[in-house]
């Protein structure tokens, strides 16, 4: 029997560790990725920026790619008005050519059925001056998600996005921390506000993530090829 895996781009992080857990779960072989690698524990050290270093990684898969998933992202560098442009730059490429790298190294073990899964985020849909890097690197994979969808989906393999709003995480402390100085008020009241945005009473958790990306590993999901999945508590009131 082939041995089917999933590579995880990004699998050290909060939303990356709850991802891999999900799809080992779901009986998959999990290949982690993550700039610092940490062989004791499977993970291998890849930086997405690097075209050598991608390229790396199909010597590491024995089987067939079931899914695919990049939820790496760059450091949060700051708002509109004082971010560096380097750092937008470098948010496109580990975001949008990072990507790019990681389906292009994988292409010939991929079949019909397999999954190509980036985890954008709702700043690419809803962007806010305060965050920059993310709103304009996810606008970028966004776009992206459609681009492969189309030319891989007549070969069987379906591109999905999926998009939280504000994650429960480390990460969140250091948006709230940023939002809380640029707004001159407590990270109390800078966590408040953030939550209120939502409709419902709560953020996005890594295990809710990680269920979305199981999710699409559905047949049923087929049909969603190119689309993205909002997991942002009804912040988003754009249509559609």
């Amino acid at each position: 029997m082939t041995k089917e895996w999933a590579v995880v781009a990004g699998a050290t992080g909060a939303l990356g560790s709850a991802i891999s857990e999900e799809l080992r779960n779901r009986g998959l072989a999990v290949l982690g990725l993550a700039r610092h690698g940490d062989s004791s524990s499977g993970v291998l050290g890849i930086d997405l920026r690097d075209d050598d270093s991608v390229a790396e990684v199909s010597r590491h898969v024995d089987g067939v790619v079931r899914v695919l998933v990049h939820v790496a992202g760059p450091p949060l560098a700051g708002g509109v008005a004082d971010v560096d442009p380097g750092s937008v730059l470098e948010a496109i490429d580990v975001k949008v050519n990072g990507l790019l790298r990681l389906v292009r190294a994988v292409d010939s073990c991929f079949e019909v059925g397999s999954r190509i899964v980036a985890v954008t985020g709702h700043l690419g849909y809803d962007p806010v001056p305060a965050s920059v890097t993310a709103g304009v690197g996810n606008a970028a994979l966004g776009a992206l998600v459609r681009q492969l969808a189309g030319a891989y989906g007549p070969r069987g393999i379906t591109c999905h996005g999926v998009a939280p709003g504000p994650v429960d995480s480390p990460r969140i402390d250091r948006l709230i921390e940023h939002l809380a100085t640029t707004g001159a008020v407590s990270p109390e009241e800078a966590r408040a506000k953030l939550l209120r945005e939502a409709s419902v009473d709560r953020f996005a958790t890594p295990a809710d993530v990680a269920w979305a990306v199981g999710l699409l590993l559905e047949e049923g999901a087929t049909v969603m090829n190119g689309s993205t999945l909002f997991l942002d508590g009804g912040r988003r009131t754009a249509m559609p």
